[in-house]
C-alpha cells in the first residue's frame, strides 16, 4: 500500500468534507487521519488527510479535488519522500550539532545536502559528520555578491528547504523571493519581543522573568514572518546575558528541531502571517 498526504487549504463552504472523502472514496483511498480547521474570519478551510492505496496518476486525483472544491483551492498531494536541506550557518554549533546527529542517525525526517557557513569554524565538525561544507565569506564584498555565491552553491542541489541555523546574516528581498516559504529561521528570542541583534543582552537590560525561542519562516520583514513554534524558559535576578544565553541555546535547540519535525512530516499551512499546524 502506498501512502499519500493531502493538504488543502480554499474559501469555506457547506459539504467541504463530504466532496473531498467522496472523492478519495471513489478512487479507493483510505483514510487513516484527516484533521480540519476553518478560519471563520477569513471564511477559510484547512485540511490535512492521511491515507493509504494503490494510486499511480495523482494528476487525476488532484483535478478531481479541484473539480468539487471552490475556486482559488489549493490541493497539494505528497507521496511519502524525505524532505533535501540545506543548512546556512555562522559560528554557533549548538543548533547545527543537533541537525547532523538526527540527520546521522536518519531520524531527522530530512537528508542534509550541504553546510554553507560564512565563516570556517564549522567546517571540521560538519565535514566529520560526511557532509558538504562550503564557506562563502561576506567579507569585503556586497550583499548580492555574497547570496549570489550562495545561490550557485544551492543551485547544484534540488532542494525543498534552507535551515537558517544561527546564521547571523540578514538576507535581501530579492533572495528570499527566490526561496520563498522555504527557509526557516531560529531567532533567539520570544518574537516579538527582542527584535534582531542581541535579544539576551535586550532581555537582560529590561529585567525578564522569561526568556524564549521562536522558530519561523523569514519573510523581507526582518524576524516577522510567519511563526511555527515557540518556547520558553524562566530566568530571575540571577542570570546575567551569559546564563541567560546558555539557557537560550537548549530553548532554541528544542524549538529549531520541533519546528523542522512539522515542517518535514507537511503539517504546516501559512495563511497571511499566521500558520496552521496540525500536530
Amino acid at each position: 500500500m502506498n501512502e499519500l498526504t493531502i493538504l488543502i487549504s480554499c474559501p469555506d463552504q457547506v459539504g467541504l468534507v463530504t466532496n473531498i472523502t467522496c472523492v478519495l472514496a471513489s478512487h479507493q483511498l483510505n483514510i487513516i487521519a484527516m484533521r480540519e480547521f476553518v478560519d471563520e474570519a477569513n471564511k477559510a478551510f484547512f485540511t490535512r488527510i492521511a491515507c493509504t492505496g494503490e494510486f499511480e496518476e495523482t494528476d487525476k486525483l488532484k483535478q478531481k479535488l479541484l473539480e468539487n472544491l471552490p475556486n482559488a483551492a489549493v490541493v497539494n498531494l505528497i507521496t511519502q519522500k524525505e524532505k533535501q536541506v540545506a543548512v546556512l550557518v555562522t559560528k554557533e554549533y549548538h543548533c547545527l550539532a543537533e541537525i547532523l546527529i538526527k540527520n546521522q542517525f536518519k531520524t531527522l525526517g530530512a537528508n542534509v545536502q550541504c553546510v554553507i557557513g560564512n565563516y570556517e569554524e564549522l567546517r571540521n565538525f560538519t565535514e566529520k559528520m560526511g557532509i558538504p561544507y562550503f564557506h562563502v565569506s561576506h567579507l569585503e564584498k556586497d550583499k548580492p555578491q555574497f547570496e549570489a555565491e550562495i545561490k550557485e552553491i544551492l543551485n547544484q542541489f534540488e532542494l525543498d528547504y534552507l535551515v537558517l541555523a544561527k546564521f547571523m546574516r540578514i538576507l535581501s528581498a530579492d533572495f528570499v523571493e527566490s526561496y520563498s516559504g522555504k527557509i526557516i529561521n531560529i531567532h533567539h528570542s520570544f518574537l516579538p519581543a527582542f527584535i534582531g541583534a542581541n535579544p539576551y543582552k535586550q532581555a537582560f537590560e529590561r529585567g525578564v522573568k522569561i526568556i524564549g525561542a521562536t522558530a519561523h519562516f523569514v519573510t523581507d520583514n526582518l524576524d516577522e514572518g510567519p511563526i511555527i513554534t515557540q518556547h520558553t524558559a524562566h530566568v530571575d535576578h540571577n542570570f546575567g546575558v551569559k546564563e541567560m544565553v546558555r539557557a537560550g541555546k537548549e530553548v532554541e535547540k528544542a524549538v529549531l528541531l520541533e519546528a523542522l519535525e512539522l515542517l518535514f512530516e507537511d503539517r504546516i499551512f501559512v495563511s497571511g502571517n499566521k500558520t496552521i499546524i496540525f500536530k
